[in-house]
């Protein structure tokens, strides 16, 4: 593709043919704000707040869908276009409620952001204000249209990425609404509270169910027995939320930072991730030697699940009958843990920091409380955690490494790699060739399931089987499976999905900004957790083999199946206004 040339705010620059006026200010170290832009996913030049003069043009340009032309001569920065960006902010803000000190994105919001940039100092525009009220019909997601800028950044996401296309804007005018169809709430469409809407909502209108000061409450009380447990890719993200860079690995830090908040035990999910491919990799083992639908796919991820349970509910029976290590650990912090530290289950208030927002969701599930108790009570995503602390003025930057406590703290990295797409897939395979074969694997890092492409595929010799085996991330790619699999073209024995694209290290419930470049970055520490581990195969996990020695018995024993196993359920894809069909 050819160069071409144009000059921006008195700067050469060359750029490629199809380049933006945004991406080639970018190229000089020029920041043009925006606001309703997201670099392939929303590119619409709807919120006017990165228009540019160019001159010759008889009005300004939206500079994130304007290519760049040879030989244009662009201003960033002319008071027309100052004045013009003002004005905009002044019409937004003019219906937006000025909650910022109140607001769970205060310090961390676009609309703020922008504001100082472009030196707003004024709101001289007063009059009707809409009026949508919350809703808050989800365990998961709040929407709140008062704090929406239509920028339809989630509209896009939940299309283009996920697939699923729970929101659209409804009516029009001053009245637009972004919405479930009919005006229907969240919980009563087909919504798989992925949270990928708030990852990329540049203010407050949409944001995790927040359940702080709940575990706050559970902290305070001296009969309550608090245990935390701690998702594998929330080690290399909750650092993001002080200052540090994407990636870093904190570990220990983060397992300090949860003892000074007070909780009585901090465990971690990597112990029952290790679980979870002992019993998922001898039910794939059961289903290929004995028979059983196939492929068999992964159940970890709640966003899919219930992405599953709506749109796809033929195909549950492909579904593993595993819980998520989430709701395995719950199960066994009411029974074995209670067992073994002799305390009474009922007194056990468990609290998950997970990347997800459906996880809150999938906790609060009916059929999660095998063990006569709600296997978890609390999810708190990493962003609130992060918020807790702050509120705790606990600095995590100078807090020492400290370890997990036994037994539930004791993990492999087959585990940790659970936070990246294809992790699950890599981790049970580790194990299942061995547990088939004998022999361990030459080179356990299996390289054709890692990275960011949105389908990946391997493919491993087993004593005359050759395993097939698929990863999906992403609902949108997610769909391509499913439908092959409808088709009865899906020539594979297991398949791993995850919601969120990059898996749980793009969870929605992650720090705001995430983007491809720091889902890339929390990607290669997952995988340099994995590598620095003592122990990187699940059932070399010697807690999990004294777990089934003292108490389960054996993979896909009786006891593993009451406990740690469950079903799911077909759910409704199109919503019903409220009278219709009947």
């Amino acid at each position: 593709m050819s160069n071409i040339s144009l000059t921006i705010d008195r700067q050469r620059v060359e750029v490629e043919r199809g380049t933006t006026l945004l991406q080639a200010a970018e190229k000089l170290g020029i920041h043009i704000p925006t606001l309703c832009y997201l670099k392939d996913i929303n590119e619409v030049g709807a919120c006017r707040v990165c228009v540019v003069e160019v001159k010759g043009a008889r009005v300004l340009q939206a500079a994130c869908v304007t290519p760049a032309a040879e030989g244009m001569e662009v201003s960033t920065n002319s008071p027309r276009v100052l004045k013009a960006r003002r004005h905009t902010l002044e019409l937004i803000l003019s219906d937006h409620p000025m909650e910022c000190l109140t607001c769970i994105r205060n310090q961390n919001c676009e609309l703020q952001s922008v504001a100082e940039a472009v030196g707003l100092r004024e709101v001289r525009y007063q009059g009707k204000t809409t009026s949508y009220g919350e809703d808050t019909s989800t365990p998961s997601i709040v929407r709140n249209p008062a704090k929406c800028v239509l920028c339809r950044r989630c509209i896009s996401v939940c299309q283009k990425v996920q697939g699923v296309s729970a929101i659209q804007a409804q009516e029009r005018g001053f009245d637009t609404v972004v919405a479930p169809a009919f005006h229907l709430p969240l919980g009563e469409v087909a919504c798989v509270l992925c949270g990928q809407c708030s990852l990329v909502c540049p203010t407050g209108a949409i944001h995790e169910v927040n359940q702080v000061d709940e575990v706050w409450a559970a902290l305070a009380d001296p009969a309550r027995h608090v245990v935390v447990q701690t998702a594998p890719a929330t080690r290399v993200s909750v650092g993001e939320e002080f200052g540090l860079p994407p990636g870093s690995i904190v570990t220990g830090k983060m397992v300090a930072a949860l003892r000074r908040l007070g909780f009585d035990r901090v465990f971690d999910t990597d112990f029952t991730a290790d679980l979870t491919i002992m019993e998922e990799g001898h039910e794939l083992i059961r289903r290929v030697k004995e028979g059983g639908p196939l492929p068999l796919f992964t159940s970890c991820s709640p966003g899919w699940i219930k992405f599953i349970e709506h749109f796809y509910p033929g195909l549950l029976p492909h579904l593993s009958t595993c819980k998520s290590p989430q709701q395995m650990f719950g199960a066994l912090a009411k029974t074995y843990y209670a067992e073994k530290a002799g305390i009474d289950p009922a007194s056990i208030y468990v609290v998950s920091i997970m990347p997800c927002t459906a996880k809150k969701f999938e906790a609060a599930r009916p059929e999660m409380s095998s063990s006569g108790y709600r296997d978890v009570d609390a999810v708190l995503t990493t962003r609130e955690l992060g918020r807790m602390l702050r509120e705790a003025g606990i600095d995590f930057n100078v807090l020492p490494e400290e370890d997990y406590d036994a037994p539930l703290g004791i993990s492999t990295g087959a585990a940790a790699i659970f936070g990246a797409t294809g992790g699950v897939m890599e981790a049970a395979l580790r194990t299942a060739y061995e547990v088939i074969t004998g022999r361990p694997l030459a080179d356990i890092n299996i390289t054709p399931v890692r990275g960011l492409d949105g389908i990946k595929e391997a493919s491993v010799p087993l004593n005359g089987l050759t395993l097939k085996a698929a990863v999906s991330h992403g609902l949108g790619n997610a769909r391509k499976l499913m439908d092959l699999a409808v088709e009865g073209k899906a020539d594979y024995h297991f398949i791993e999905i995850m919601c969120c694209p990059g898996g749980c290290i793009g969870g929605g419930g992650q720090p705001i900004p995430t983007d491809i470049g720091i889902r890339r970055r929390r990607l290669e520490a997952i995988y340099g957790v994995d590598e620095r581990m003592a122990l990187r195969k699940s059932h070399e996990n010697p807690a999990v083999t004294a777990l089934y020695q003292e108490f389960l018995g054996e993979p896909l024993g009786h006891r593993s199946h009451e406990l740690l196993h469950t079903h799911y359920i077909a759910r409704e894809s199109v919503p019903r206004k409220e009278g219709a069909g009947k």
